[in-house]
């Protein structure tokens, strides 16, 4: 009976480490697939894309100095951790017309982390 309660606290302990966010490996994500378009932390600036500092909580199209496409601009939507994840597996089908030409992220673990390395940056660019 012991061997089966830590086989299955094992498998327990296993299947939700695949659903851990790290920061970390979010940074890697962020630098191979955003980071040509979009930047983060202090002395972050506007590129092709808008900043990323404090995404999570601001408005949709609101970044101060980024000329957003209409479509953004009248999203109505405010970033959270289910728009963005929604958003950054098919930005095209999310917002219909937006300029962003990226296709999205299709792995899990990516979204995930990619999500928790951008809220580590709050507003002006500093770690929380």
């Amino acid at each position: 009976m012991r061997t089966f309660v830590l086989g299955a606290m094992l498998v327990v302990a296993s299947t939700g480490a695949s659903f851990a966010q790290s920061a970390d490996d979010g940074m890697g994500v962020f630098q191979r697939f955003c980071s040509p378009c979009h930047d983060v932390g202090p002395g972050a600036r506007v590129k092709l894309g808008p900043p990323l500092n404090g995404l999570d909580g601001r408005k949709a199209g609101s970044f101060e100095g980024f000329n957003y496409s209409d479509v953004m601009k009248n999203a109505n939507v405010t970033w959270n951790e289910a728009q963005f994840k929604e958003f950054i597996r098919a930005p095209q089908m999310k917002f219909p017309g937006t300029r962003m030409a990226f296709t999205g992220l299709k792995e899990d673990a990516d979204v995930n982390n990619i999500w928790a390395y951008l809220v580590s940056f709050g507003p002006n660019g500093d770690k929380k």
